[in-house]
């Protein structure tokens, strides 16, 4: 008796990801270290200096993570309350943050207690930022002030009271000392001048703001607020250049790359978008466990860290490039040594032992092999295999119609059976790969149920499920074949206008070459 053959099964090429140079780039990380917070992280930002520390802010703490560790190498615990948003200096020595209870806090990298507190907004600060001169910083709280304090007297300088609702995210200038941005959700993004008592530019976003990026040549802003990354053209009176509407859910962060060719987005929709910012398109998006609350890349564009609400720290380091230089390749065996012995042929007096390979058959093969049709058309018929694999289910049928037990295995079938089988051919008829085997199938089955049609809802409400599929899918057939008769027309038009003009061409030529003999 000859050995059993498997079901083939069809397999249909599938459409590949576009592999591009982001994609590679951006691919090319380590596996990511899971660190878990005291609670939501609401900030990440790295030191302007090597080696490229980063301080997390959740809870109450402000945590400083050295850039391969999975462990704070130091802790700012001074705070009553929850703290927000601690900010680098440029020179990576001091560290500002702001506080439930409304005051800001000036840190010494290298100490413990607060170097300078400001006192002066009257709930809640959620931004905190450094200008560019070093010596003063800006701060935005709950009470829609936006105030500006001068470190070495601990004093404020100003006080603007602008905004309508909270003042939640905002940035320095770093091409003019004593400019700064600030977003509310009020929907407004603010310019400020120091030198001047009141804003300069207003910006209307649209949603409430949940943060704002200034680039680093100044002259382009960036804010996000509900599902819009916007960005804004600062010198021509803040027109709008690009809006994009990529995320799900509200944009919550913001970043840039070292040489500011990407422009990063982080959302409550558990995804970070990356961004040209020559075309303003998705090159490459990350996808992650839960919401993402902060965001922030390296100096060196090496690690990206990521916050989100449930208190975890997601840290990817980039791979470091192989040096083809120095390393030296271990030398592989030539190809004579994999091909040894195979067209050896054995002798007379050769005494051959094979090795049986034993064939491992998946279930429906066992039955088909046990000739169990009806079994064996219920185990493809399984919620993961026609969902997953409806080829694998296409194949089955197709080998029992070959058989010619098709018949008798879709027979004798009670309501919840037929219901799954009429579901499964309505939802895949009208896929091309596998309309010629469903057609039959579902010819059989309306022959072999059609007596009890009306007894049973839910088998009528498939069965009209499959028809108006099918009707549908002739409607489309119609269309395009309307539409592939519209094409040919146009085509047969364009080729006789094309042979008109080179008979043309050819009767003028030959009109020249006439002339131009009877002049001689």
């Amino acid at each position: 008796m000859a050995a059993y053959k498997p079901v083939v099964v069809q397999a249909c090429p599938k459409l590949g990801e576009r592999i591009t140079q982001d994609t590679l780039y951006w691919r090319g990380d380590k596996t990511p270290v899971q660190i878990k917070e005291f609670g939501a992280i609401n900030k990440i930002d790295f030191s302007p200096v090597p080696p490229y520390n980063y301080a997390v802010t959740a809870s109450s703490r402000i945590h400083i993570y050295g850039r391969y560790s999975q462990e704070p190498i130091k802790t700012f615990s001074r705070f009553r309350d929850a703290a927000y948003c601690a900010t680098y200096r440029d020179d990576g020595r001091l560290l500002a943050a702001g506080s439930e209870d409304g005051s800001v806090c000036l840190f010494d990298v290298s100490g413990k207690a607060p170097l300078r507190q400001f006192e002066g907004h009257t709930k809640p600060v959620h931004v905190v930022a450094f200008l560019s001169d070093k010596y003063r910083i800006f701060s935005g709280g709950d009470d829609y002030s936006s105030n500006l304090w001068d470190i070495p007297s601990a004093t404020e300088i100003i006080s603007y009271r602008e905004h309508t609702d909270y003042v939640r995210c905002g940035c320095a200038s770093k091409v003019n000392a004593d400019v700064f941005i600030t977003g509310s959700y009020d929907h407004t993004v603010k310019l400020f001048d120091a030198r001047t008592k009141s804003s300069v530019m207003t910006i209307e976003h649209g949603h409430p703001v949940e943060s704002v990026l200034l680039f680093p040549s100044g002259g382009l802003l960036v804010s996000a607020g509900g599902r819009y990354v916007k960005v804004w053209d600062v010198l021509k009176g803040g027109q709008l250049l690009v809006s994009l509407k990529n995320h799900h859910k509200t944009v919550t962060c913001l970043c840039l790359n070292s040489s500011g060719q990407r422009l990063l987005s982080g959302s409550l929709d558990r995804h970070v978008k990356i961004y040209s910012t020559t075309s303003y398109k998705v090159v490459h998006s990350f996808n992650y466990a839960t919401s993402i609350l902060s965001l922030a890349l390296s100096p060196e564009d090496e690690t990206i860290v990521v916050g989100m609400t449930n208190g975890v720290l997601n840290v990817k380091h980039r791979k470091p490039e192989e040096k083809n230089e120095n390393s030296q390749k271990k030398r592989q065996p030539a190809y004579r040594t994999y091909v040894k012995g195979r067209t050896y042929m054995p002798k007379q007096e050769d005494f051959c032992v094979s090795k049986p390979v034993k064939r491992v058959l998946r279930k429906y093969d066992k039955l088909l092999r046990s000739f169990q049709s009806s079994k064996a058309l219920d185990a493809v018929l399984e919620p993961p295999i026609m969902l997953h694999t409806p080829e694998v289910t296409v194949a089955v049928m197709q080998e029992l119609h070959r058989r010619g037990t098709l018949r008798s295995a879709l027979a004798g079938r009670d309501e919840k059976q037929v219901n799954l089988l009429l579901t499964f051919v309505a939802r895949r008829v009208i896929e091309p790969r596998f309309t010629p085997v469903l057609v039959t199938v579902a010819d059989m089955i309306t022959d072999i149920y059609q007596p009890v049609v009306g007894q049973s809802a839910i088998v009528d409400k498939q069965f009209l499920k499959l028809q108006q599929a099918i009707g549908k899918e002739i409607d489309y057939q119609e269309e395009l074949l309307e539409v592939l008769g519209m094409m040919d027309t146009l085509f047969a038009t364009f080729t006789k206008k094309r042979d008109t003009c080179l008979e043309e061409n050819k009767s003028n030529g030959v009109t020249e070459i006439i002339e131009t003999s009877t002049n001689y």
